[in-house]
């Protein structure tokens, strides 16, 4: 949810931003969601690398090397994310992401059927944790249609 929530912000700030000051292309809402997908991509990717322990956790157990897949998956966030930004590689890293945002899916299923809680300290309630679940597929569906849609 928090993710979402730099989502939104990010977009909602931007298009603020441009309706106040007429630039048309951060009037632009797919811009902008693309934008605010680019920044909370990196900004999660970097944050595997400061606090690994966050994210390791989560890794079901059978997995190998859990601070490796926490470091490949921050470090695939911050090229994904980036390369949204390069019209040229904006297609390949949209994939990129959908493929890593149904990859990681099984974490997140982990730390709800374990009841673990969620990275960052947030609220460890059922009811939280399972919502989660159903904000991967709203990820998914926000970098389709910021970057693939027609």
């Amino acid at each position: 949810m928090a993710f979402f929530g730099g989502l939104v912000a990010i977009a909602a700030l931007l298009y603020g931003i441009g309706w106040m000051l007429s630039l048309d292309y951060l009037r632009l809402v797919r811009h902008d969601m693309l934008l605010g997908a680019a920044v909370m991509f990196s900004l999660i990717g970097v944050s595997h690398f400061r606090k690994p322990d966050l994210m390791q956790y989560m890794i079901p157990k059978g997995l190998p090397a859990p601070r490796r897949l926490v470091y490949l998956s921050g470090l695939a966030e911050i090229v994904l994310g980036l390369g949204l930004l390069i019209p040229a590689t904006r297609t390949a890293s949209a994939w990129g992401l959908i493929g890593l945002l149904i990859a990681i899916f099984p974490a997140n299923i982990n730390v709800a059927v374990n009841n673990l809680p969620p990275p960052g300290g947030l609220p460890a309630k059922p009811w939280y944790i399972w919502s989660r679940l159903l904000f991967q597929p709203l990820y998914i569906a926000w970098i389709w249609y910021a970057a693939l849609a027609p």
